[in-house]
């Protein structure tokens, strides 16, 4: 029996617990161990998962990239959880017909490598909710904000994780990865 693909949810996060506009904020971080560590969950994924808002800031940035990083981006299978869009113009991308938690499950069930989740906050949540994320890599950054939507915002139903990586860069941000405990 082979085993199932993983759901890995990767996120910029501030000490402050901050997911938002990372591309206001995360740049002076990103120096070449982030870079790697981004490089190699790229590398360890042939899907893309993205919520609508997601597939809009990155569909108006990557496509218009060159390099390692975009060509990633550019040509692995992308689909995005949406129940208002409906059309996409960049390549290899689709919209998830239908229920997304199901939708999951089904790919989990897929041969492949890992399905990466990047950004999509409240789809992150929505999977860690339902049980469906099998990782969870926040790249924490030195910085805070103090204003902007968090991961986990009060009110956040308790869910035990279990720490089993974890690393920490010259830039003093860190590369922590989270398991359902």
């Amino acid at each position: 029996m082979t085993a199932e693909r993983k759901i890995v949810a990767g996120l910029f996060v501030s000490l402050d617990g901050v997911v938002e506009a990372p591309e206001t904020w995360h740049f002076p971080y990103m120096d070449e161990q982030m870079g790697a560590a981004v490089g190699q969950m790229h590398a360890e994924a042939d899907t893309l998962l993205m919520g609508r808002v997601t597939y809009e800031t990155f569909a108006s940035a990557w496509p218009h990239r060159t390099g390692p990083m975009a060509d990633a981006i550019n040509g692995i299978r992308k689909l995005v959880a949406s129940t208002t869009l409906r059309e996409t113009a960049w390549n290899n991308t689709a919209v998830i017909d239908g229920d997304v938690l199901t939708a999951v499950k089904d790919l989990k069930l897929q041969p492949g490598k890992n399905v990466n989740l990047s950004g999509s906050i409240s789809l992150t949540r929505a999977l860690l909710q339902a049980g469906l994320l099998d990782e969870l890599r926040l790249l924490v950054h030195p910085i805070v904000l103090g204003t902007g939507q968090r991961l986990f915002p009060e009110g956040t139903v308790q869910t035990p994780l279990a720490l089993v990586r974890s690393s920490t860069y010259a830039s003093g941000a860190m590369d922590l990865t989270y398991q359902p405990a």
